[in-house]
């Protein structure tokens, strides 16, 4: 609970209706308080970290686990064998294949045998939330695939655009790249600059692809790039895909309204108005557009979520929301923070 995602789940808790935090647990900083660290959570008063062990969690109806990759596993398996709801914002339940995990995130995975096991934590998708329904873990999508998929599934789904030939660049917030102290998220290092990262190997990509591929209906490939922007948070995530023949900019926005217009936090914006970062601030919020690009023959198609929002926190919150019986809605907000 010491981290970005971590921080920002305690702050939508704080205000939930229903869920109440008795344990916050972190790493170096167990035993500090709450406040401490995050001087912004001031409802949680004198509470202090705890150990992060199955010995501090027992004992609660749900943990929402937002630990480094690799360090949810082992811990999991014990909270789901004591019976109780777990939510994993990290990657380690979220791909099917063992040799995508290996290949992108550079180890044996310890449990391999869980991989697929997992439902997979994005409700808007068709079948996800009857599936969260009935389930007691689930895996919460990660920032990039959130928005990514977000924007592509739908033209998928109705098959407007070719799945084997699909570019996305997007932009985050620094607050995706975590706590931990680097030289390229200094200020100075930071400001009045743009980089990309991780170019052709960033280790969101296998789980975009497999999350696209399953509403494509066939096999999908992606050539992702990200990008470092000097901001603290937001997604901005542009996507381009080879459009169908016959294919314009009213089939691709209809595909958008029909998936989304019954969606609480899913927006398709009106003709002309394209997704911002600001405008999602501070809310579970996705905001999409679409548009055939005649010249070029693809589908561009624009999408904006708050990294630690809907691509974290927030959708944590609501699938543990769906997975408790509670409202969808509770402690969340579709509204943005502006200025």
């Amino acid at each position: 609970a010491s981290g970005y995602a971590g921080g920002e789940l305690l702050r939508l808790l704080s205000s939930h209706p229903d869920l109440d935090v008795v344990v916050a647990a972190a790493g170096t900083s167990a035993g500090a308080r709450v406040t401490t660290v995050h001087p912004h959570l001031q409802a949680y008063g004198n509470m202090a970290f705890s150990d992060t062990s199955v010995a501090s969690l027992s004992g609660v109806d749900a943990v929402f686990l937002a630990l480094p990759h690799g360090e949810s596993v082992t811990l999991a398996a014990d909270l789901l064998a004591a019976g109780i709801v777990v939510v994993d914002l990290g990657a380690d339940h979220r791909l099917h294949d063992p040799g995508d995990w290996q290949q992108w995130y550079g180890a044996e995975h310890a449990t391999p045998a869980a991989l697929g096991s997992w439902p997979y934590g994005l409700p808007e998708l068709p079948g996800q939330r009857e599936i969260l329904q009935s389930s007691r873990r689930v895996a919460v999508p990660g920032c990039y695939p959130t928005a990514v998929t977000l924007g592509l599934a739908p033209l998928l789904a109705a098959g407007l655009v070719e799945p084997a030939d699909i570019v996305t660049v997007a932009a985050s917030g620094t607050s995706g790249a975590g706590r931990g102290a680097k030289a390229s998220l200094l200020a100075s290092e930071l400001m009045g600059d743009m980089a990309a990262y991780k170019v052709g190997s960033h280790q969101h990509t296998p789980e975009i692809e497999q999350a696209l591929t399953a509403a494509a209906g066939s096999q999908v490939r992606l050539s992702f790039t990200t990008i470092l922007a000097p901001m603290p948070r937001g997604i901005l995530a542009t996507s381009t895909a080879r459009l169908r023949p016959g294919v314009g900019t009213s089939d691709l926005t209809a595909a958008l309204h029909a998936a989304y217009d019954d969606e609480a936090f899913v927006f398709a914006l009106a003709d002309g108005h394209w997704p911002h970062t600001a405008a999602t601030l501070g809310s579970n919020a996705c905001h999409v557009q679409a548009v055939a690009d005649e010249h070029s023959g693809r589908a561009v198609v624009v999408s904006a979520i708050d990294n630690l929002c809907k691509g974290a926190a927030g959708q944590a919150v609501q699938c543990a929301n769906i997975m408790l019986g509670l409202d969808e809605s509770a402690g969340l907000t579709a509204t943005g923070v502006a200025p």
